[in-house]
């Protein structure tokens, strides 16, 4: 339901519930949870499509893999209870858990990874992460049914790391041609039902291996991408939970509210205006670098974030190890976009079109990014699509400029060194350091190139940087274990429980 503007109006101003749940209704709602989502994911299966929100409902709780990426950051064995990397850093490998199988009853063991891995190394293979990890894997090898063997072309210290984001969840292959709407793995839960447009209601599996210590029964994802509804769902406790809230001008009240809790927490996300390079005058990086000083990141984040982010100025966040500070390379100077755009032969006023996705930040944000604009004599036509619009159309080439928010770490090989990847950048001397950086095994070296490459992205000014942004997460009190950080997205509802 789409509440009325008087409607939310009403609800911000703090109406209260309108009477306490039964005794019995409320002993129930300790087994169930309804988390709120901005965005519906296009399927279920992080194989095989890139959006982060199949991760948000599927990655842990349905699907699991080898490892597994804490709140923290920190990688800990998951289907694989331990590993070991020989010395040149080339051969993993991996000891499994014994007693896991997948909730359809079939066994879980090596040749289940070896045959997820191939399917994602494939010709074909639609895996975000195939160029940068699966590719990189040059032979599998099952010695038994409890230990794996990765050899790797290039050694990969983050492998651990790698294998413990959705792109690499272990699938059965008996399950897999129906996993985009009805995954089976390992996870303590199955999906039980998706209402399109609405909901993904996930179930208890009792037969997962660790299902006495899995408190919850039912969790349902609800998708609200509206703020207003948003704000509007909590205070009416339609939904108990926003993991990553959108709607960041309701903070101050939701704060003063003692029914909830609010958090902010760090992400590895890079907020981008991306730039078609396959499209004139954007392939030539005068332009580039134009756009690039006419927006004001500070006041771009506090008026589209509220303030909670920080600037970046290459495509990686502050989260991320050996990070350089870039953000200061292309200072916001109208003039100097101005006298770049002339330089580069580009007549004023520039008409272009910037294609904006539903969430928040692209919707509010883009607004001001088409102000700062049309300063330089860039007029932007402003086009709302869903997000199922953005997918077949922004991020398969067809835009100009859009923003939108990268949100999983460690992305730049999948979205730099491929000239085919949605805004075109292509640059034999980054692919070069990307390889060369992967070849190396001096930590010297590596730690150098890390730095080339993150100023290789800033000189060429691929993408206008913008910022990292903030988590913000609100649940009612009660609520215990909810993901305040994210360096994956993610929701981990085996550690979530309401407090007795």
């Amino acid at each position: 339901m789409n509440p009325t503007r008087r409607t939310v109006n009403t609800l911000l101003a703090g109406l209260p519930l309108a009477a306490a749940l039964p005794l019995a209704q409320a002993q129930a709602t300790k087994k169930r949870l309804v988390l709120g989502m901005v965005l519906e994911p296009p399927g279920l299966d992080p194989t095989v499509a890139p959006a982060a929100a199949i991760g948000e409902i599927v990655h842990y709780n349905v699907l699991e893999g080898l490892t597994k990426i804490g709140m923290d950051g920190r990688v800990s064995p998951l289907l694989a209870e331990s590993w070991t990397v020989s010395p040149d850093g080339k051969s993993y490998v991996f000891r499994l858990r014994r007693g896991v199988a997948f909730s359809d009853g079939a066994a879980f063991d090596a040749q289940a990874v070896k045959w997820s891995f191939e399917r994602a190394r494939a010709d074909g293979s639609t895996n975000k992460a195939k160029k940068a990890v699966f590719d990189n894997i040059a032979r599998i090898t099952v010695e038994n049914p409890q230990t794996v063997i990765l050899t790797l072309a290039n050694a990969d210290a983050t492998l651990p790391f790698r294998l413990g984001e959705s792109s690499a969840v272990i699938l059965h292959p008996a399950s897999a041609a129906t996993a985009a709407t009805r995954p089976v793995g390992t996870g303590p839960y199955r999906v039980e039902d998706w209402k399109r447009g609405v909901s993904v209601t996930l179930a208890k599996w009792a037969g997962h291996r660790d299902a006495a210590r899995v408190a919850l029964e039912r969790v349902v994802f609800r998708f609200i991408n509206d703020p207003a509804a948003q704000v509007a769902a909590l205070l009416a406790g339609d939904v108990d939970a926003m993991p990553r809230f959108a709607a960041l001008q309701a903070l101050p009240q939701l704060r003063a509210d003692r029914r909830f809790v609010v958090e902010v927490g760090a992400t590895a996300g890079k907020g981008i205006l991306a730039v078609n390079h396959r499209r004139k005058p954007f392939d030539d990086v005068r332009v580039r670098r134009a756009l690039t000083h006419a927006i004001d990141r500070r006041a771009f984040i506090a008026g589209a974030q509220e303030g909670l982010g920080t600037p970046i100025g290459s495509h990686f966040a502050p989260t991320d190890s050996g990070y350089v500070d870039l953000s200061g390379l292309y200072a916001y100077d109208p003039d100097k976009a101005r006298a770049l755009l002339k330089e580069a032969g580009v007549t004023t006023p520039l008409h272009v079109t910037l294609t904006l996705p539903p969430p928040p930040y692209a919707r509010k944000g883009g607004e001001i990014v088409a102000a700062m604009l049309a300063k330089v004599g860039v007029v932007a036509k402003i086009e709302n699509v869903e997000w199922a619009q953005w997918l077949s159309g922004a991020f398969k080439g067809q835009f100009d400029l859009t923003l939108i928010n990268h949100v999983e770490p460690l992305d730049y090989a999948t979205a730099y060194a491929d000239p085919k990847y949605y805004f075109g950048y292509d640059s034999a001397d980054f692919r070069r350091l990307v390889a060369t950086h992967a070849g190396s095994n001096d930590a010297r070296e590596k730690a150098r190139l890390w730095r080339e490459i993150q100023r290789k992205l800033a000189d060429d000014a691929v993408n206008v940087f913008l910022w990292n942004p903030a988590q913000v997460a609100v649940w009612r009190k009660g609520l215990r274990g909810l993901w305040t950080r994210s360096p994956i997205f993610a929701n981990d509802l085996a550690a979530v429980s309401w407090s007795a």
